[in-house]
């Protein structure tokens, strides 16, 4: 009879063994103290002998009120303070003021370049990786509490501080020299602007004033054509007088000839000659216009000789005279002269005063803005005494729990590949048993 030695059997199941796996894990203790040593020190190697990165920053705030009144009461150029920490801020976050930067200071930039890299490769590698512009919340952010940060990473051996706080420097100048170009080309515009309207008004001016002297001479032309037609007309009629005064005197003088009169007489004196011894007494009124013929021939042969003789009736009628004078007064007009003898004509142009006076304060506005402080630097950036990183104690902590981390992990897949191994060590045992019995069992059935 053939004795056969029973296996126990186990009972398979999903249910984790947790006492078991914690016994395992105890066990290989050693084994994870070693992981741990071992990514610590990887840890601690990269700690100690990668390069320090630190960490420098600045902070801006809004200027006072008072460092920008002189430039906003020029009232030509308005910069409230919020708006002046916002063009710092564009200015600062530009590409092309970081790139002058760059440009301007090559030596502070040396140790950002690496073997092979251009100029234009460093800056962008250093404007990606190494500035970052700060601001606040723009729903949040009122005067008080707006501010403008700066933040530059740097590798050990660079003086972050030094390149930070020129850069803010550099841009707050860039600033102030665009300020000023700006004010310039404005009051340019400005000054350009009132001497059109200053030579609009000269214009205007001389034209009222030619006007003014065409007018005046026109008034003087027509009146001295007045004069010379009246003068002419008043001669003419003197001349056709004077005419007919002789043809008058060559008939009186008939008359007077055919009456015998020579002398100057009278009708009484020509009555008293008619006889002796008559008695005819005539009355002679005086009133009455006694013909011209009794002034006898020899008066009005005179008189006749003397108008023949005439060249000129102008003595006649004082008119003549009136008329030769006011002519002569029209030769020169003193209004026109005085007009055209102006020397300084700027004194004489009206509405200009308020152009005038616009014109000097512009002229006068002082546009260095050396002195101009736009922002307030309420941080300035200062060396750090230790790096943002690596950070040793926390690089090393981190290796040693990684370390634990990775050998708990191991110990337990150890652990649970152990007790698969087992269990499929007894499975193959009991089958092995199972077949032993049927075999038993059919040699005693036999």
């Amino acid at each position: 009879m053939t004795s056969i030695t029973r296996v126990p059997s186990v009972v398979a199941h999903d249910e984790i063994d947790l006492f078991a796996m914690m016994q395992s894990i105890w066990k290989q203790k050693k084994l994870i103290a070693a992981m741990a040593l071992f990514v610590g020190a990887i840890a601690g190697a990269y700690a100690f002998l990668a390069t320090p990165e630190y960490e420098v920053s600045t902070l801006l705030r809004p200027a006072a009120l008072n460092d920008l009144d002189a430039l906003n009461r020029t009232e030509v150029y308005s910069l409230p303070p919020g708006k002046a920490l916002v063009r710092v801020g564009a200015a600062l976050d530009s590409y092309d003021t970081r790139l002058s930067y760059f440009r301007a200071n090559p030596k502070l930039f040396e140790a950002f370049g690496k073997a092979g890299q251009s100029p234009e490769q460093v800056f962008e590698e250093f404007n990606r990786d190494s500035l970052k512009l700060v601001q606040p919340d723009p729903k949040k952010a009122d005067l008080l509490s707006a501010y403008v940060g700066l933040e530059m990473r740097y590798p050990k051996g660079i003086a972050g501080d030094e390149i930070l706080n020129g850069f803010v420097q550099y841009a707050i100048e860039n600033e102030r020299k665009q300020i000023a170009a700006d004010l310039k080309v404005i009051i340019s515009n400005r000054l350009s602007e009132l001497d059109d309207k200053l030579d609009a008004a000269r214009a205007a001016y001389d034209a009222e004033k030619e006007g003014k002297i065409a007018t005046l001479l026109e008034a003087d032309n027509l009146k001295r054509a007045q004069l010379q037609d009246e003068l002419k007309a008043l001669r003419v009629q003197l001349k056709v007088r004077r005419e007919d005064r002789i043809a008058q005197l060559d008939e009186s003088i008939s008359i007077a000839r055919s009456l015998g009169l020579k002398k100057p007489s009278t009708p009484s004196s020509m009555a008293s000659e008619g006889g002796a011894g008559s008695n005819i007494i005539r009355t002679e009124v005086n009133n009455q216009q006694i013909p011209l013929y009794f002034m006898g021939t020899d008066a009005l042969e005179a008189e006749r000789k003397a108008l023949r003789q005439r060249t000129s009736d102008d003595f006649v009628d004082p008119q003549v005279a009136q008329i030769r004078k006011e002519l002569l007064l029209l030769n020169t007009n003193r209004q026109v002269e005085v007009l055209n003898q102006r020397e300084n004509e700027e004194v004489f142009l009206s509405g200009i005063e308020p152009l005038r006076a616009e014109r000097m304060r512009l002229a006068n506005i002082n546009i260095d803005m050396q002195q101009l402080n736009l922002v307030n630097v309420d941080r300035l950036a200062l060396q750090p005494v230790d790096p943002i990183k690596p950070k040793k104690a926390l690089v090393v902590g981190l290796g040693l729990l990684v370390g634990i981390l990775c050998g708990l992990i191991f110990a337990i897949s150890r652990h649970f590949l152990m007790s698969h191994r087992i269990q499929s060590l007894q499975a193959s045992l009991m089958s092995r048993s199972k077949v032993i019995d049927s075999e038993a069992n059919l040699g005693k059935s036999s």
